[in-house]
C-alpha cells in the first residue's frame, strides 16, 4: 500500500524487452533506497512494481505485458517518474490509501493557471467516472489528490505550487495520458452494494 505522497522524482534510465514484458531500471536522487530489499514494492508513476535489483541509487523491476497494456509512462527511456516506497504501519498517511493498481488511463483536457494554483482536468473512461466524487480522493500518476469538480467523465483537481514542484505533474499538458487509480473505498462500496442487490 501507498499514500500517494511522492517522495522523489526519478528517471527511467533504461528499458529492455523481456518475455513480452519489460525490465525497467530507475535512477532516484533522494528516495532513500538503502533500506529497500529485493521483493519490496515501489510505486513508479502510480504503478506498484517489485524491486528485483538494487545498485546504488538505481533499482530495477520487471513489468508484465498486462501492466504495460493498462498504464502509460513506463516504457519510455528518459521519462521522469513519481516515486514512493511502500508504506510501513508506523508511517503517516498524508494522502489516502493507494494500492498502486492503476484502474485506467485518463487524458488531460485542461491544465490552466489560476494564479494561486493550477487546475488540472482529466477525462477518464466511462467505466471509471461513476467512482469519482467531489471532495473524494483520486490518484494521478501516483499523486494523491482531492477532486474539486466532476462533469460526466471529466474531473478536475487544483494543484498547489508545492505539488507541482515535487512531482512530474508540472510537465503535463492537454492531450497527455495519465495513470488513474480511483479511491479503494469506492470500489468496495460498489461491491457491497452489488452483493446486497
Amino acid at each position: 500500500m501507498f499514500s500517494g505522497i511522492i517522495a522523489d522524482v526519478g528517471t527511467i534510465e533504461c528499458t529492455e524487452n523481456c518475455d513480452g514484458g519489460l525490465n525497467l531500471s530507475v535512477v532516484t536522487r533522494s528516495l532513500g533506497i538503502e533500506d529497500v530489499q529485493l521483493g519490496d514494492s515501489i510505486a513508479v508513476n502510480g504503478v506498484c512494481l517489485t524491486v528485483v535489483k538494487i545498485d546504488g541509487n538505481r533499482f530495477s523491476a520487471n513489468v508484465s505485458q498486462e501492466t504495460l497494456n493498462c498504464t502509460v509512462g513506463l516504457e519510455v527511456q528518459g521519462n521522469r517518474v513519481n516515486l514512493e516506497k511502500a508504506l510501513r504501519l508506523a508511517d503517516r498517511l498524508g494522502g489516502h490509501l493507494v494500492s498502486g493498481h492503476v484502474d485506467g488511463v485518463g487524458e488531460v483536457v485542461e491544465f490552466s493557471d489560476l494564479v494561486e494554483s493550477w487546475k488540472l482536468s482529466v477525462r477518464v473512461p466511462q467505466s471509471l467516472a461513476k467512482y469519482i466524487a467531489v471532495k473524494g480522493s483520486i490518484t494521478i500518476n501516483g499523486v494523491s489528490l482531492t477532486v474539486n469538480q466532476v462533469e460526466g467523465d471529466v474531473f478536475s483537481v487544483n494543484l498547489i505550487p508545492y505539488t507541482l514542484e515535487v512531482t512530474t505533474l508540472n510537465e503535463l499538458s492537454a492531450g497527455d495520458k495519465v495513470n488513474v487509480e480511483i479511491d479503494l473505498i469506492a470500489r468496495y462500496v460498489e461491491r457491497i452494494m452489488q452483493a446486497r442487490g
